[in-house]
């Protein structure tokens, strides 16, 4: 019985204490409405998402594919963190009109600057089509059969069932296979930057606050959709016309207070929830370090030549941001595993749930799976860290590898498409690698070269490496690449990319950085992918098993929500400090006197703006203070949020919005593969600073006069 009763307190949700959890917002009736509403919602599941009238899913769009952003004007005004829209700032900025240092703000709709290929895509509907995506699959012999047959059943699908001409059908699995799910979709590719604080605002901390607490970033950016006279989706066109929403979000001053119920809606991007002990033991001591290895190298290289250099500092902006995120978001996610137990945990579940499937007498159907987990998770070990090296060096953090390893695929398709196929590839190529290089600095690659090849050839396991790259002397390999290889610059690379497909071919393979490259990537896909391949197919299959068991042999009242799969999700808490070590206790609020606390003059991640200054000195907050008179600028709460839910809308218990998503605290970053509501913390920028800067700091009053503000009941203009 002991193990029963353990098994109900892992599974079995108490009103009083709410337990994390990403649920799909279709499914909200029954145990989360009522579960809501006990942590303080007063709306309806029908308010948050309906098919037969506007709700709040019609208001969160899927921001440029990774990010989420809310509409909060009926002139399809969108918010959403600086860090998403920083590309966008990026591209527009030069040394002479640097937006990312100054900051952009259009006073009028003509000012606003469109951008290539940035869109937003809403949900329609949601559906189950599990039966429909599954037919035919049960009795194939051999997993790979399976998903091949799932795949082709998925791309059926995708083409057949109903929508309208200017919609898309999109399908994602759910419950490691268990469950499918179909998603009608509009995607506008009309999106309009307008506007964004300074750098010093919006990614004020950098990279030494990033995933921290407490919190003093003000980040967020503001875009708007375009839509065609239809308001139907459409390419960027003069004639277009802003976007009329199903449905917008109130703005509330009202603020926030301890024990409060808030909700996130958004796009969270992977989570692992429902791993074994052995995997999680696995990515805690022999993945992340590896991976984290590979991007302090990249990041310590970049970072001396950014802070020396103005054009490479926004150059690098955002490739240097994106390689810090993760690499400190695993840094953090291991500490919060070790801290929180996450291995013991699961190891407590995986005997509860033995017991389990004993006592309904399903060991034939379920029995295997932990011993084969056990075993998989030993036997990929190698593969999987040799994997994670050639990644990180080959096709993330080196860019003249991932020059060529693009030129690599570019050969690869000659070989199994054609003539056709290849011209067609590197003519794409050229034009993508234009903008590329706009942003590559060879001298600044020299370097983080040097430094991952020598990871690569001394860390990664041996047995799997080319010949050429054991005991070689990296600094020569270095010079001898930068020195005579055409992917240094831009031109080298149309002229390597010149002439019909034997010229080219030939030129490549006499190209030092290419022959490198293909060295690496056949040793790898020799060595190592068809391995890899094999047993994580085995792991995927065991994985459906294992969650098949855990919801069939759950109470009902079970919590168990599905993973993270970039699809819209409603997660809720409350507004809730947290203790991170002994003898600290942090509170759930900052304001902008910690802004000023930390005010470093002429400090790249610590300055801040004369302008805020004066504000701050002169006390000129306009209505954006709490009931103490200060600003607020950011709060913590219970939501469990991932990547994919930075921009996501923070919600009051009445759904209006109260904050923008951007962060987690760096001991809850393992909430992706363990949630403990002990010390996962989502960070949330507090509505009234992001209105005190638009309106104090930009003076940008024709976007304050578009939104609807709430204070207490009234509605302010």
């Amino acid at each position: 019985m002991k193990f029963l009763r353990l098994l109900l307190i892992l599974f079995v949700f108490p009103t009083f204490a709410q337990q994390g959890g990403m649920w799909i917002p279709s499914l909200l009736k029954g145990m989360n409405e009522t579960e809501m509403k006990n942590l303080g919602m007063k709306i309806t599941a029908e308010d948050i998402y309906s098919v037969n009238k506007s709700s709040m899913k019609d208001a969160v769009p899927h921001f440029d594919g990774g990010c989420t952003a809310e509409v909060i004007s009926p002139k399809g005004l969108i918010l959403t963190n600086h860090h998403c829209g920083y590309d966008n700032v990026q591209s527009h900025s030069t040394v002479e009109h640097d937006y990312l240092t100054n900051g952009f703000w259009a006073y009028k709709m003509d000012e606003e600057l469109p951008n290539k290929d940035l869109f937003v895509t809403f949900i329609i509907r949601i559906e189950d089509i599990t039966t429909k995506v599954l037919e035919g699959v049960t009795n194939l012999p051999s997993e790979a059969e399976k998903q091949k047959k799932i795949q082709e059943n998925i791309t059926l699908l995708t083409k057949s069932l109903p929508k309208e001409a200017w919609q898309e059908n999109l399908i994602k699995t759910f419950f490691d296979g268990n469950q499918y799910i179909l998603f009608v979709t509009e995607t506008f590719k009309d999106v309009r930057l307008v506007g964004a604080p300074p750098s010093s605002i919006g990614k004020f901390g950098s990279d030494t606050d990033n995933w921290v607490w407490p919190r003093h970033t003000g980040d967020f950016s503001l875009f708007r959709i375009y839509a065609d006279k239809n308001n139907r989706p459409a390419e960027y066109s003069k004639d277009n016309v802003p976007y009329k929403p199903k449905h917008f979000f109130p703005i509330s001053l009202n603020g926030v207070k301890e024990n409060d119920f808030t909700m996130v809606m958004g796009y969270p991007g992977r989570t692992q929830e429902y791993l074994p002990s052995f995997a999680v033991e696995q990515i805690m001591n022999e993945l992340n370090p590896a991976r984290i290895e590979v991007r302090d190298a990249t990041l310590k290289t970049q970072n001396a030549f950014m802070r020396k250099d103005p054009a490479i500092k926004i150059q690098y902006a955002a490739k240097n941001a994106s390689i810090a995120n993760a690499w400190k978001k695993w840094i953090g996610e291991a500490k919060g595993l070790k801290k929180s137990n996450a291995v013991g945990a699961k190891q407590k579940f995986e005997a509860a749930l033995t017991e389990k499937i004993n006592q309904a007498g399903k060991q034939a159907e379920y029995g295997h799976v932990l011993n084969e987990f056990k075993t998989n998770y030993a036997n990929i070990r190698e593969y999987a860290l040799a994997r994670d090296y050639y990644n990180e060096v080959v096709l993330r953090n080196c860019e003249i590898l991932t020059f060529g390893y693009k030129l690599y695929q570019l050969e690869q398709v000659l070989a199994s498409k054609g003539e056709q196929s290849f011209n067609d590839r590197k003519n794409n190529l050229i034009k993508g690698f234009h903008d590329t290089y706009k942003d590559f600095n060879a001298q600044v690659d020299e370097k983080v070269f040097e430094q991952l090849v020598q990871i690569y050839a001394t860390k990664s396991p041996q047995q799997f490496l080319p010949t050429s790259l054991k005991g070689i002397d990296v600094a020569a390999l270095t010079a001898d690449v930068f020195k005579n290889s055409k992917l240094t610059t831009y031109t080298g690379l149309q002229e390597l990319l010149n002439g019909d497909s034997k010229t080219v071919i030939e030129k490549m393979n006499q190209d030092k950085a290419y022959i490198l490259v293909k060295t690496m990537a056949e040793a790898y896909d020799k060595n190592v992918a068809p391995k890899w391949n094999e047993m994580n197919l085995k792991n995927i299959a065991l994985q459906r098993t294992y969650m098949k068991a855990i919801m069939e042999l759950s109470p009902k009242s079970a919590r168990i929500f599905p993973d993270a799969n970039s699809t819209l999700r409603v997660t809720y808490g409350k507004v809730k400090g947290y203790k991170p070590n002994d003898a600290v206790y942090y509170e759930p609020f900052t304001t902008l006197d910690g802004v000023m606390e930390k005010y470093v003059p002429g400090d790249y991640e610590f300055d801040v703006p004369k302008k805020l200054i004066d504000l701050y000195n002169t006390k000129d907050f306009g209505s954006y203070t709490d009931k103490n008179g200060k600003v607020p600028v950011a709060f913590i709460a219970t939501n469990h949020t991932t990547g994919g839910n930075s921009g996501s809308p923070a919600l009051d218990a009445k759904g209006n919005l109260i904050g923008c998503n951007f962060d987690r605290v760096w001991e809850g970053t393992m909430s992706d593969i363990y949630y403990s509501p002990d010390i996962c913390r989502n960070i949330m920028v507090d509505s009234r600073y992001i209105l005190f800067i638009i309106d104090k700091f930009a003076g940008a009053k024709n976007l304050i006069e578009e939104l609807k503000i709430v204070k207490n009941t009234t509605v302010k203009k």
